[in-house]
């Protein structure tokens, strides 16, 4: 059984390589191997809040754990509203500014979209 990805253009099953390329027989795209990921996941990771709905930029979110605050004394608490957010690679999924607390970053699982 092949072990090489279906076509990104027809998704087609019967793709073979030629070099350093992956070819398709049925609708003839070439794609690089490497760029392989990118194809197939449009390169773009989705992230998602705690009961799994899809998050974007500029999206409000309520926050559904107490969260210690990291370096000093305070806690966000449940049910905190922020506004606006802003998604990030990296650990925490996202960049926000909370209101008495200032900028932060949070990461999806403690969060729901409003």
């Amino acid at each position: 059984m092949s072990t090489l990805p279906p076509c990104p253009n027809c998704h087609s099953e019967y793709t073979y390589e030629d070099g350093a390329q992956l070819v398709c027989p049925e609708c003839a795209h070439e794609w690089s191997a490497t760029d392989n990921a990118e194809a197939t996941g449009e390169g773009d990771k989705v992230i998602k809040d705690s009961v799994g709905n899809v998050l974007q930029d500029g999206d409000t979110i309520t926050v559904i754990k107490d969260l210690k605050v990291k370096g000093s004394s305070l806690v966000v608490k449940v049910g905190t509203k922020v506004k606006g957010i802003r998604l990030v690679d990296g650990d925490h999924d996202i960049d926000c500014k909370i209101d008495g607390i200032g900028a932060m970053k949070l990461k999806s699982e403690f969060v729901r979209k409003v």
